[in-house]
């Protein structure tokens, strides 16, 4: 069964300092986020990182409804060469608030991402 054609949280997004754009859309019964753009220096911390390309890599991974406006799935942190829990938390509708932890849900941090489109 795949998702509904659209969620509040489809459509592209950018991290805080507008380094990398991240497209959020349907993958088979979830949602997925793949790097639509990004700049040198955030490509050249995911080469150290041990991320050869980071255009086109998939970030998120198996995000489903887990309340209102709030999905939970997987995050890829390409600098790190680190997969996490993630939650996705909808903000007004141009703001998204994604929370990745590690070692259960004892360590975490948070980004606002706003919507480029």
């Amino acid at each position: 069964m795949a998702v509904a054609a659209d969620a509040p949280i489809q459509g592209k997004w950018k991290n805080p300092s507008g380094s990398v754009v991240v497209a959020i859309g349907p993958c088979g019964n979830a949602w997925c986020g793949t790097v639509a753009s990004a700049s040198d220096g955030a490509k050249a911390d995911a080469r150290r990182g041990g991320t050869a390309t980071l255009v086109g890599t998939r970030l998120m991974t198996g995000f489903k409804a887990a309340g209102a406006d709030k999905w939970r799935g997987r995050m890829f942190v390409p600098d790190l060469n680190h997969r996490s829990n993630a939650e996705l938390r909808l903000i007004g509708t141009d703001q998204l608030k994604v929370t990745g932890c590690m070692v259960g849900r004892m360590i975490c941090k948070s980004q606002m991402w706003t919507r480029t489109d």
